[in-house]
């Protein structure tokens, strides 16, 4: 793979959260998410970061690559026109 979408950056840029909050379990909590799986499992990982991804599209997130590999250097990839984002997520209310 030399192009991908790094679910970490594109998370921070749509909900509008700084870097510091995009680690797994932070971005699936602040999606009402628990995490499924094993800790550190790379299956696991995948498949809750799928769930990540899918809540983003939901959301009206426009998923597009974002990071290369070119000549053994990992390189940004910037979008051609700016996405709008979506307010950051928040912990779901429950009715009673």
């Amino acid at each position: 793979a030399k192009r991908w979408i790094n679910i970490r950056k594109s998370y921070g840029n749509f909900y509008k959260v700084p870097r510091n909050q995009t680690k797994l379990t932070m971005m699936l909590e602040n999606l009402g998410m628990n995490y499924d799986g094993r800790p550190h499992s790379g299956l696991d990982d995948s498949k809750n970061i799928a769930r990540i991804a899918i809540r983003m599209l939901q959301d009206g997130c426009e998923l597009r690559v974002n990071e290369r590999m070119h000549a053994g250097q990992l390189m940004t990839v910037s979008s051609l026109a700016p996405l709008e984002g979506a307010p950051a997520p928040q912990m779901p209310r429950y009715r009673n």
